[in-house]
């Protein structure tokens, strides 16, 4: 119903009352018709304006700290209320009453001692009545009444009247509130279950945290909600994810609010920030156990105040559960993880101690036939099958390092993506080759220009060198950093121009190391990249 509606017709058949009476029991059937905390409110507001005959009416609601939190009003057009402003927050006659719960009468309002004025664009009131609407004894808020019809005073008779209404209304605002509760905490208790069903594995952590935010946004009827995280482990916080339409401005928030978002996050308490008229922001902590920790942060229009205690309680259940689920996502990718690497190690051992084992000793059973080879082509090639069976024990041993590594940040791993990144533009898959302690002996710098060379070198490959194969091998020897790629191309240009390859001399130079360039036997080329190490 709008402020300036009318009551929900309603009437007591077959009954002879007085007008006032039936008005009033009408009015009481009216109130009750609904359990919309909001709906309420308005035919609270609307009914008593009908009992009394007043043209305006308003309802104000008191929050913990004992100033209008809410204002509902009636007979104000949208039009009256968008330029009187702000809601009053209980000045005046109005904070006169809240101070003092007790029935008030006047007949020219602007004359009473402790009258505040009216602001600009407010309508003229002169006659005013005034009753507390309680619950349980505590008052729940007070009803404002004023200008009679006809220009006359409210009556004790009016005040009767409301005052008993009032009476109704706070049983019916009880129900209501009741009502409003259950359907808050179901509403969040579907939201967790939600939230759980949502971050069944396989899911990425980003897109976990992104669901959190939308699911206490859209519950909690928050204008934005985010989580945020320490940066890294370390002091400061940053946003792991966001949604509404505030979204943006959550930044500043964050940025004001560090020490808030610590203490909720060393308390593991929420923690409410009012910020004037315009908002309230709401601290809840993540406590999870494996996950990373941090907050759910979220803007709630408007100056809201202190959340009621059941509500905090229910968004603090919600962000547990969360955390759960954010646990049981960890849990499972660091179980995947494991089973990772305890399969990578099992390969591994099984290359080292089956394979690498039989070519060692089929190597040293053909050295041994190689002494009995009395022709010299047969030694020839005995002695290339020995070299071969070398080169291929030295790959996998490098194959056997990167699967036992595979998963640590190294210069190993970070030639083989370069390579692979080249693959769709060579048109095949270069051989890559590693051997000694390139992680711990390549200094982080040493190791940039490298890959720097590398690109160059692929580069050069795919334009100029029209080839179908090509070996890459990394190698810490001599206390050197060696880069050295070969291809089986048409050769080096005579009339070739070193743009790139100048830049890739300098690098060497700088660092007091060479770059050569050689045939290869029998077609394509050789680049040498050398630098000293340490």
């Amino acid at each position: 119903m709008s402020d300036h509606g009318t009551v929900q017709d309603a009437t007591v058949e077959g009954l002879d009352l007085p007008r006032n009476a039936r008005a009033l029991l009408d009015a009481v059937v009216a109130i009750s018709s609904d359990l919309d905390m909001h709906t309420v409110l308005n035919r609270i507001v609307a009914s008593a304006c009908e009992i009394t005959q007043a043209r305006y009416g308003a309802l104000g609601v008191l929050g913990s700290s004992g100033t209008l939190v809410d204002f509902i009003t009636y007979g104000l057009t949208d039009a009256q209320r968008q330029a009187i402003g702000a809601l009053p927050r209980g000045h005046g006659i109005l904070g006169l009453l809240i101070d003092h719960p007790e029935p008030l009468r006047l007949h020219r309002l602007q004359e009473h001692p402790q009258s505040y004025g009216f602001p600009a664009h407010h309508p003229p009131m002169e006659r005013f009545l005034g009753v507390p609407v309680r619950i349980r004894g505590t008052v729940f808020g007070n009803l404002y009444l004023t200008e009679k019809a006809g220009g006359e005073d409210f009556n004790s008779r009016d005040e009767e009247l409301v005052e008993v209404l009032a009476k109704a209304a706070g049983f019916v605002i009880e129900n209501a509130r009741a009502y409003s509760q259950s359907e808050r905490q179901r509403q969040w208790l579907e939201a967790s279950a939600q939230i759980s069903d949502a971050l069944q594995p396989p899911i990425r952590v980003d897109d976990a945290l992104r669901q959190i935010a939308i699911s206490a946004r859209r519950v909690a009827g928050a204008s934005a909600v985010a989580v945020v995280r320490r940066h890294d482990g370390g002091a400061e916080h940053e946003i792991a994810a966001a949604d509404g339409i505030r979204s943006g401005e959550v930044e500043t928030y964050v940025r004001a609010m560090e020490r808030h978002i610590a203490g909720a996050e060393d308390e593991g308490d929420v923690v409410v920030v009012p910020q004037g008229d315009e908002a309230t922001v709401v601290i809840v902590p993540l406590r999870a156990h494996l996950a990373t920790q941090g907050v759910l942060l979220a803007v709630l229009e408007g100056g809201r105040g202190p959340l009621e205690a059941d509500e905090a309680e229910l968004l603090s259940s919600f962000a547990d559960q969360a955390s759960l689920a954010l646990d049981r996502a960890q849990a499972i990718s660091d179980r995947q993880e494991l089973m990772l690497v305890s399969d990578r190690d099992r390969i591994a051992r099984d290359l080292h101690d089956l394979v690498i084992q039989r070519l060692f000793a089929t190597g040293l059973q053909l050295q041994g036939a190689r002494r009995m080879a009395t022709g010299q082509d047969v030694a020839e090639r005995i002695d290339s099958a020995v070299k071969d069976l070398d080169v291929t024990i030295r790959d996998i041993r490098s194959t056997i390092f990167e699967l036992q590594h595979g998963h640590e940040l190294s210069l190993r791993a970070d030639v083989r993506a370069l390579v692979k990144e080249y693959v769709p533009v060579l048109g095949f898959t270069p051989m890559v080759r590693t051997s000694g302690p390139l992680d711990t002996a390549a200094p982080k710098e040493t190791a940039e220009q490298l890959l720097a060379v590398l690109r160059e070198g692929l580069s050069n490959v795919a334009r100029h060198a029209e080839a179908d194969a090509a070996v890459i091998e990394v190698a810490v020897q001599d206390r050197e950093l060696l880069l050295r790629i070969a291809d089986n191309g048409r050769g080096l240009p005579e009339d070739r121009q070193e743009s790139g390859l100048r830049n890739a001399r300098r690098r060497a130079a700088d660092r007091g190391g060479s770059l050569r360039l050689m045939p290869e036997e029998p077609s394509g080329t050789v680049l040498e990249w050398r630098v000293p190490l340490g």
